[in-house]
């Protein structure tokens, strides 16, 4: 049985090179069979990019006309998500990285194409990373618990836990 594959990838152009790390740029595209109906909800994404490569990056979104707003994460040596945000990406992670010079090491972005979805997108990504956000005290303390959806979008049809109120039942004899 052959397997299609899902997409390929198209280099087009090297950003950075460093001492263990290069930053190429290129595109995806949809391997045979796949449907060109799907949009894709993020424009451009960066994975675990070095910070060295920040402003080499931001140069060539820049060359491309892309704008600089959506939602990045900076990661520590190790590749494990530290501070996650939203707003113009490399002015927050050149914030960030100042902050925290020698902790952060990667950072990762991803420009959201309808800025709706990029709060919805920064929730599910704190989400996921918990506690190990440890430079982001603020957005963990919004008054919002673990598995409450409040912080999502009016109009999302959610499932939720909910703690049982009233008498607690003790354990059966």
């Amino acid at each position: 049985m052959t397997i299609k594959p899902l997409l390929t990838k198209k280099l087009m152009d090297n950003i950075w090179s460093g001492d263990n790390w290069s930053v190429i740029y290129g595109e995806l595209r949809k391997g045979p069979g796949r449907s060109r109906r799907i949009k894709p909800l993020f424009q451009y994404v960066g994975e675990k990019i070095p910070f060295d490569a920040l402003v080499k990056v931001e140069k060539k979104l820049k060359e491309l006309g892309v704008k600089k707003r959506g939602v990045y994460v900076a990661h520590d040596s190790m590749g494990t998500a530290r501070y996650v945000g939203r707003g113009d990406i490399f002015d927050r992670l050149k914030i960030r990285k100042k902050q925290h010079p020698n902790e952060l090491v990667y950072f990762s972005f991803f420009v959201v194409e309808d800025k709706q979805h990029e709060r919805e997108v920064e929730t599910l990504l704190i989400r996921g990373a918990g506690p190990l956000l440890e430079f982001n005290d603020r957005k963990k303390s919004v008054g919002i618990p673990s598995g409450d959806v409040r912080d999502y979008e009016p109009g999302t049809f959610y499932f939720e836990r909910q703690k049982k109120k009233g008498k607690k039942k003790g354990p059966k004899a």
